[in-house]
């Protein structure tokens, strides 16, 4: 009795893969007899034990990593992509660079140095007023006698009248916000009563804490400050020289605040009052125009940094106005007056 072909093991076929065709027994058995092999042919059998086609998706998978990659690479391409489309840019020559600084100049005007110190040092600028003794008020009836010797009431002459009689108006300086305030000596020196105008408009009473004669200087403790009141900064003048741009700030004859711009003229100067009875030394000599009233003021850099204290002017003549030179004390003396640290 014959036996059956024994097949090997294959792959379990793809579903929806249509069987091999059956070998006729007959046939079978005539190549089973003269050869003792399977009379199969060699292609149909290996094309019955051949493994499906792979689909689309899973080749996707195969090549899982090499798509990754690619993208990546895709993605580093698509970032640096402006960065080669730019072009080159040339430098830019002399009369490009003018046309743009003069267009961006017309759109927006550089601010006046000047302006800027002013704005800076203005919130701590003080009016100074000493009042030596009651004076009339401005306006009132002066005394006088009749023919008869009775007392009488005459209405005063405008050309005689004074409004700063028994007065003496200055400048000064917050130096610290607690209402601490930098002024000179001569302005409230004598001043049975003071008071102090600050920048926002509001008045109050003051009273002298320390003075330093040497330097001219006094310092004053307003009673009542306002809310917002802003110190000055001060700046040491180991670093100031001839031809440095300057701003003075005060009230000249009352008149105020008035700025007025220089440039320092020299250094360590020295000054004789016209009465000989103080001698200056060390001092700031500038050409900003500087009147009484600017006694006790700051004497500034653009950059709102006081340098300096106002406290003299030079005038041949002895009147009291200016010709172009001023003095003023070097803000480490006041500082030292105020009982601050040195710079």
């Amino acid at each position: 009795m014959a036996r059956p072909s024994l097949y090997s093991r294959s792959p379990a076929r793809a579903a929806g893969t249509a069987p091999a065709a059956a070998v006729p027994a007959a046939d079978a058995a005539a190549g089973t007899a003269s050869t003792g092999t399977a009379t199969a042919s060699d292609p149909d059998r290996a094309a019955a034990q051949r493994p499906p086609p792979l689909t689309f998706v899973q080749r996707l998978h195969r090549r899982e990593r090499w798509l990754w990659a690619g993208a990546m690479l895709l993605l580093a391409l698509l970032a640096g992509w402006p960065a080669w489309t730019a072009k080159i840019q040339r430098p830019l020559g002399i009369a490009q660079i003018d046309a743009a600084l003069r267009e961006s100049i017309a759109k927006e005007p550089l601010v006046a140095p000047g302006l800027a110190a002013y704005e800076a040092i203005l919130p701590s600028v003080v009016r100074v007023v000493g009042e030596s003794t009651a004076a009339p008020a401005k306006g009132a009836a002066a005394p006088g006698r009749s023919k008869s010797g009775k007392p009488v009431e005459r209405a005063p002459d405008p050309e005689e009248a004074d409004p700063m009689d028994g007065r003496s108006v200055g400048t000064g300086v917050v130096i610290v916000d607690k209402g601490l305030i930098l002024t000179n000596l001569h302005v409230v020196e004598g001043a049975a009563r003071l008071t102090v105008t600050f920048a926002d408009g509001s008045q109050s009473e003051a009273r002298v804490v320390s003075l330093q004669p040497q330097n001219d200087l006094a310092v004053l403790q307003a009673l009542t400050i306002p809310d917002d009141l802003q110190a000055a900064t001060m700046r040491s003048t180991s670093g100031l020289a001839p031809g440095d741009a300057v701003l003075a700030v005060g009230f000249p004859f009352g008149i105020g605040p008035s700025a007025s711009q220089g440039v320092v003229s020299g250094l360590k100067r020295e000054f004789r009052s016209p009465e000989g009875r103080r001698i200056l030394t060390n001092l700031i000599q500038f050409d900003a125009a500087a009147n009484p009233g600017n006694s006790g003021g700051p004497l500034v850099t653009m950059d709102g940094h006081v340098v300096g204290i106002v406290t003299a002017i030079m005038n041949p003549n002895e009147q009291r106005t200016f010709i172009g030179i001023g003095f003023a004390v070097p803000i480490e003396n006041a500082a030292a007056g105020a009982g601050l640290p040195p710079f």
